[in-house]
C-alpha cells in the first residue's frame, strides 16, 4: 500500500535503471564508476565510489567495505512491508516500490556530497493484511524499535539518516520514531512514496510501478478489480475487520489498464514528491 504524502511536487524528477551500481567494489583500487544516474537537471550522478570518495556519488551498502565508507555521510534507508498483494503482485511489492524511490532519493541527493543506500527494512506493521497468507506483520512497537535502533547505529558513524516508506500501515510508527530519534538530537526525516491520487492497494497504481520495476514477476493475467472505494471511505472497516473482511482478493482499487508506461510517470511522482517533503522537512 503505498505511504500517504503530500498532494504536490515541484522538484525535478529523477531517473531511474542505473541509479545505483549493484557490483561490489574491488579489493584493490576502487573500480570506477560504469554506470550514470540522471538528475532532472540532465547531469549525471556517478553511481560507485571511485579511488577516492567525492561528491555525486551513491553507492549500496551492502557493497562497500568499512574502510571505504565516507565520514559523516548520508544513509538513506527504504522501508518496505511484507504482505499480501492481490492474486497478481509479488508480496514484497511495498519493499520494491521504497527501494527504487530511495535509490530516486539517493541520486538525487547525491548532488550535495556521497550516499550510501541501505538495504531495505523489509518488514513492516501489517496486520491488516494478517488475514492473507504470506502477510508477515511485525506490529508497530517491534517496527518502531527497529527503526529507532537501526538509526541509532547509523548515528555512531553516519550523518544523516533519510527514511524512504513504502507502506501506509508504517506512516504511524515513523512519526513516533522519527519524532523520539530527533528529541535524542539525531538528523533524520522520512518521506513516503506517495501517488496523488492514486487507489489504495494492489489496483493501477501499484501494479502500473510493479509493471515498471519488476515486469516478469506481476501476474496480469490473474489481476481483477477490488472494491474502488476511497481508502478515507473505507478505512474505519479495514481497521475494524481487515482488508480481507473488504476485499476478498486483497486489492483496493482496480488494475485495469496498468501499464509500465504509466509506471514510469508514477515512480517519478514518488521520487519527486519525496523530494519535496524532504525539501521543507
Amino acid at each position: 500500500m503505498p505511504s500517504p504524502g503530500p498532494q504536490n511536487a515541484a522538484t525535478a524528477p529523477v531517473t531511474l535503471g542505473t541509479a545505483v551500481t549493484t557490483g561490489k567494489p574491488g579489493s584493490g583500487p576502487h573500480r570506477p564508476a560504469q554506470r550514470l544516474a540522471t538528475r532532472g537537471d540532465g547531469q549525471g550522478v556517478a553511481s560507485a565510489f571511485g579511488e577516492s570518495v567525492g561528491f555525486g556519488r551513491v553507492v549500496r551498502l551492502g557493497d562497500v567495505v568499512w574502510p571505504e565508507v565516507p565520514e559523516k555521510t548520508l544513509v538513506v534507508v527504504p522501508v518496505g512491508a511484507t504482505e499480501q498483494h492481490g492474486p497478481h503482485l509479488p508480496v514484497d511489492t511495498d519493499t520494491v516500490v521504497a527501494e527504487a524511490v530511495a535509490a530516486g532519493v539517493a541520486a538525487a541527493l547525491a548532488a550535495d556530497g556521497p550516499v550510501l543506500l541501505a538495504p531495505a527494512i523489509a518488514f513492516g506493521a501489517s496486520s491488516e493484511h494478517a488475514g492473507f497468507p504470506g502477510t508477515v506483520s511485525i506490529g508497530h512497537e517491534a517496527l518502531r524499535a527497529v527503526l529507532v535502533e537501526t538509526v541509532r547505529s547509523l548515528a555512531l558513524w553516519a550523518g544523516r539518516t533519510v527514511l524512504v516508506n513504502g507502506h501506509g500501515g508504517n506512516v504511524a510508527t515513523l512519526e513516533t520514531a522519527v519524532a523520539q530519534l530527533s528529541a535524542e538530537g539525531h538528523d533524520v526525516r522520512w518521506a513516503p512514496c506517495a501517488a496523488p491520487g492514486g487507489d489504495p492497494h494492489a489496483g493501477f497504481t501499484e501494479t502500473s510501478v510493479m509493471l515498471h520495476l519488476a515486469p516478469e514477476r506481476v501476474r496480469l493475467e490473474a489481476a481483477v478489480p477490488g472494491d474502488t472505494r476511497p481508502l478515507s471511505v473505507l478505512l474505519p472497516e479495514l481497521r475494524a475487520r481487515g482488508v480481507r473482511a473488504v476485499s476478498p482478493t486483497g486489492v483496493l482499487g482496480d488494475p485495469t489498464g496498468a501499464t509500465a508506461a504509466h509506471g514510469a510517470e508514477i515512480l517519478r511522482t514518488m521520487i519527486t514528491t519525496a523530494l519535496t517533503v524532504l525539501a521543507h522537512a
